[in-house]
């Protein structure tokens, strides 16, 4: 029997009670014995910045290093407004990437049929709706250099933040959304400011190289980022892998949530190389914040955490099965009509927490 580490990143806000529902979920799993789940938990974001002036401390990157996966809840608040910008609770979050390498962000945008109504868009609009949206999470404007926030001699304030990208850096993340292209639709679509930007132009002339040589079996198409955004309101389904930069890709895959119904409903996976050994360094989490005006409420949407450590069996573990049986079992609770406030509708039940997690488990029950 294989047995596997996962360290447990609740955060803050509302990420200790979506996390809280994903612990029983993999205790549940572990009573099924496909394989055993080793959880240790620890802190990042606002509350590791509380205990140890850090958004992460050294222990627990230590703790990140040596796991098979991570999952995160959620980090940052207004309580934490006042930090310095580098000890910030996001810096956290950046740091889990930056040091452990997850270049590649993977954020599917699913429109479950019972969630149809849900969506601010028309039900012809979103049902059936799978979108994967790749994201490169390691570049781009988040990391580049210079940045910074200085006083000019006339007294007038200055911000600067450095937009770049190396070859290399846009070759391993476009090759990632190839491949999932592969096992998709055979569909990619690429989205970059090509026409004002010259990160969008090595973008654009990188992908195209990429797919006119390595892959071109897949059907490559380039959009500008702008108007990807408006497409995905307009018609999301002409997608199916969408692949662009780090700004971009934080935009455009929360654009897609709402397509969905909610934020609550998105998990995502973000992964790195696989070293000489074979392990690939990788964290799942919900696209959601944490969402401190609901916090200890008992009212938050657990779904997105669930479903992301669902996507840590079929990406990190090799259980694709186990994976398929979460994804049916959130896709039965909400057929039966089971809501938390956010995907709330009328003639539904509106539950907590907690028991959504337990319409969750009961679903799993079923198999």
């Amino acid at each position: 029997m294989t047995t596997f580490n996962i360290l447990l990143l609740a955060g803050d806000g509302i990420g200790p009670e979506v996390m809280a529902e994903v612990k029983r979920v993999i205790a549940w799993l572990n009573t099924k014995r496909p394989a055993t789940f080793n959880t240790e938990d620890d802190l990042a974001g606002g509350c590791a910045y509380d205990a140890h002036g850090e958004a992460i401390s050294d222990a627990a990157m230590a703790k990140a290093h040596t796991a098979d996966a991570v999952i995160l809840g959620a980090v940052g608040g207004p309580k934490w407004d006042g930090v310095p910008y580098d000890k910030r609770p996001e810096a956290g979050l950046l740091r889990l990437r930056k040091d452990l390498g997850l270049f590649a962000n993977l954020r599917p945008a699913i429109c479950y049929p019972p969630l149809a109504d849900a969506s601010s868009l028309k039900r012809e609009i979103v049902e059936g709706l799978d979108i994967m949206i790749v994201r490169e999470l390691t570049g781009g404007v988040y990391f580049g250099e210079p940045k910074e926030l200085v006083t000019l001699e006339s007294g007038e304030k200055r911000a600067v933040d450095t937009q770049i990208y190396a070859e290399h850096e846009i070759e391993r993340i476009a090759r990632s959304a190839f491949e999932l292209a592969k096992k998709r639709g055979g569909r990619l679509a690429s989205a970059e400011k090509s026409n004002v930007m010259k990160t969008g132009v090595l973008w654009r002339q990188t992908v195209s190289r990429i797919g006119r040589d390595e892959y071109p079996e897949i059907e490559l198409s380039h959009v500008l980022a702008d108007n990807c955004a408006m497409q995905l309101v307009r018609n999301p389904k002409q997608f199916d892998v969408l692949v662009t930069d780090n700004l971009f890709g934080d935009v455009l895959s929360d654009v897609a949530s709402m397509l969905t119904g909610s934020l609550g409903m998105l998990p995502s996976a973000s992964l790195g190389a696989p070293d000489a050994h074979g392990r690939t360094p990788a964290m799942y989490e919900p696209v959601h914040g944490s969402a401190p005006d609901i916090a200890g409420q008992g009212v938050a949407n657990p779904i997105a955490t669930i479903a992301s450590f669902g996507m840590a069996l079929r990406y990190t573990f090799n259980m694709p099965a186990e994976a398929d049986m979460i994804d049916r079992a959130i896709a039965a609770a909400l057929a039966k009509g089971i809501r938390t406030a956010d995907i709330m509708q009328r003639g539904m039940t509106r539950v907590s927490t907690a028991d959504m997690g337990n319409a969750i488990i009961a679903e799993l029950e079923s198999f």
